[in-house]
């Protein structure tokens, strides 16, 4: 397949670009620091210089043109302020959708995150309200979209552990826990072989089910 990759220098992105060049992808990945394309390279993936907080859904589209797949999977990161998860949590996510339409990409994959949209704990601050937000809002402009066959991934707390290969892979709720970063890519991968599971909103966490098996249960 050929992958296109949003936000590729990101921790998940990174394992997965690194998973799907190892079996035989083409992988394409989109990064806003040129100081990041040796890392992107050195996963087999090919880097390409695109700040989606700037760029335009022209530009966007034509990186992804020919894709049999979109991965986004950038975020504004720890230590980034309320404004930016507005900026790249949510109005990335929406103009990366609004190229793959442009480009006729119809395979979308959105990392998101647990409890999205929903009213966050009380004293989790400022930041964190504006991170859920902006990911629920992303979540719901891909829900309106007919042209697009999306997924949402939700995975739980992550963690940079080994991978285990092992998950509990289903529609939320489905309790809070921790899942690897390696485990959350590898997911993926599956995920992009499976075509039939789509327009699904899934939660992610480690447990006790094998990922091939997981996935499979979904079909």
């Amino acid at each position: 397949m050929d992958i296109v990759i949003a936000g590729g220098h990101g921790k998940i992105a990174l394992r997965l670009s690194r998973l799907l060049a190892a079996r035989g992808d083409t992988v394409l990945s989109l990064i806003r620091n040129p100081g990041h394309a040796g890392d992107v390279r050195d996963t087999g993936a090919e880097p390409v210089e695109c700040d989606l907080e700037s760029a335009d859904a022209g530009e966007v589209a034509g990186h992804l043109t020919g894709a049999d797949a979109v991965v986004f999977a950038a975020g504004a990161g720890p230590g980034s302020g309320a404004a930016r998860k507005d900026t790249v949590d949510r109005a990335a996510a929406v103009l990366t959708a609004d190229a793959a339409e442009r480009a006729g990409v119809r395979g979308f994959v959105q990392i998101s995150a647990m409890g999205a949209g929903e009213p966050p704990p009380p004293g989790r601050g400022e930041v964190w309200e504006a991170y859920i937000r902006a990911k629920g809002e992303a979540e719901d402009d891909l829900r309106r979209r007919d042209a697009l066959d999306w997924l949402i991934l939700r995975p739980g707390r992550l963690t940079d552990d080994p991978p285990t290969g092992m998950v509990t892979l289903a529609e939320p709720p489905i309790g809070h826990d921790a899942v690897t970063r390696g485990d959350v890519a590898a997911v993926i991968v599956a995920l992009l072989d499976a075509r039939d599971v789509r327009r699904r909103t899934l939660d992610l966490l480690n447990g006790g089910t094998p990922i091939a098996d997981a996935v499979t249960a979904l079909r």
